[in-house]
């Protein structure tokens, strides 16, 4: 009789140290998975035990972990701005734990923003596009009836309200976006688009452009890389503008490569103040400027399957336009 019940015990005592071994792989293999889980998330994310030490933190809050000290630990969502980012804190407290989480919402609410100003922007450039062309249409009825000595003061209200035209044409471009219509045309005729666009600035320095461009044919919307070109020459202009010296030079060149045609814009102005916000919209660091040009400059050149690249050696851009496959 005690020896069936030690049988039974023993029995009994392996099937339970079974089932422990199942219970134990099964929490063992649950824990591993949580753990990735908990890896894999994209924000940061601490558990506080009861006392406040830390139970649990992922990598990125191991990585943000000096933001973690700027948390109020009071709320429960709010915005924090931290280091130029902004981050979504979410805070639950439980009996046990306090569950706190950081998102970086920089982006999402740097598209708030963009889209936000880029409609004032649009409406804006609706209202002032009317006026402006009837006070066009005046200018150059005037220039028709004044006095020659008269002539380059209407001249020059001309360039003013061309860059203003200019300034309105890159607004509703921008906002509406960029659909590039491309077709095979003479790289000269670019060349003449820029020298046109070049009489029009009002220079007080002695610039010099010289524009190196080959008599060949390229692919793509030659209004839309004339918007592009007079863009980076404007900005070069602006920059030689600013300079303490009283004169200066604006070279535009272009060559062949075989996935490329390649325009290299060159200037002497003054150097580029902050390369980090260079093509950010409403962003600028010059004298002259509404911050779109070379944002709108970048979307035309990426419709164009190409890039762009500051130089290293000299101020200046390195613009890849994508060609067309034989």
């Amino acid at each position: 009789m005690l020896e069936n019940s030690n049988e039974d015990f023993l029995d009994n005592l392996e099937e339970i140290l079974a089932t422990t071994f199942v219970v134990e792989k099964n929490f063992n293999q649950m824990k591993k998975t949580m753990d990735e889980v908990i890896e894999f998330l994209p924000n940061a994310l601490w558990v506080l035990d009861k006392d406040g030490s830390f139970f649990l933190k992922n990598t990125e809050a191991k990585i943000l972990s000096t933001l973690f000290y700027e948390i109020d630990k009071e709320k429960n969502n709010y915005e924090l701005e931290y280091h130029s980012k902004i981050y979504l804190i979410k805070i639950n407290k439980t009996e046990y734990n306090t569950i706190i989480s950081a998102t970086d919402i920089t982006e999402q609410k740097r598209d708030e923003r963009l889209a936000s100003m880029g409609k004032v922007s649009a409406h804006l450039a609706h209202e002032i596009r009317n006026p402006i062309g009837s006070i066009s249409i005046l200018a150059s009825t005037l220039l028709n009836k004044v006095d020659i000595k008269n002539k380059i003061l209407v001249m020059e209200m001309q360039k003013s309200i061309y860059r203003v035209e200019r300034i309105i044409k890159t607004t509703l471009l921008f906002t509406k976006g960029v659909n590039a219509n491309k077709k095979l045309f003479l790289l000269k005729d670019l060349k003449n688009e820029i020298e046109e666009s070049y009489e029009y600035y009002s220079i007080t320095k002695d610039i010099e452009l010289n524009i190196n461009f080959e008599d060949v044919e390229i692919f793509g919307d030659i209004e839309l890389l004339s918007i592009m070109s007079q863009n980076f020459l404007y900005n070069a202009l602006d920059a030689i503008e600013e300079d303490e010296n009283e004169s200066g030079i604006v070279d535009f060149s272009f060559a062949r490569e075989k996935e490329f045609d390649i325009i290299t814009v060159k200037d002497s102005g003054v150097p580029i103040k902050n390369k980090n916000i260079l093509y950010e919209p409403f962003q600028t660091t010059k004298l002259k400027g509404h911050g779109l040009g070379l944002a709108l400059s970048l979307e035309i050149i990426k419709a164009h399957d190409g890039k762009v690249e500051l130089l290293e050696k000299e101020k200046g851009f390195k613009i890849y336009l994508g060609r067309r496959s034989e």
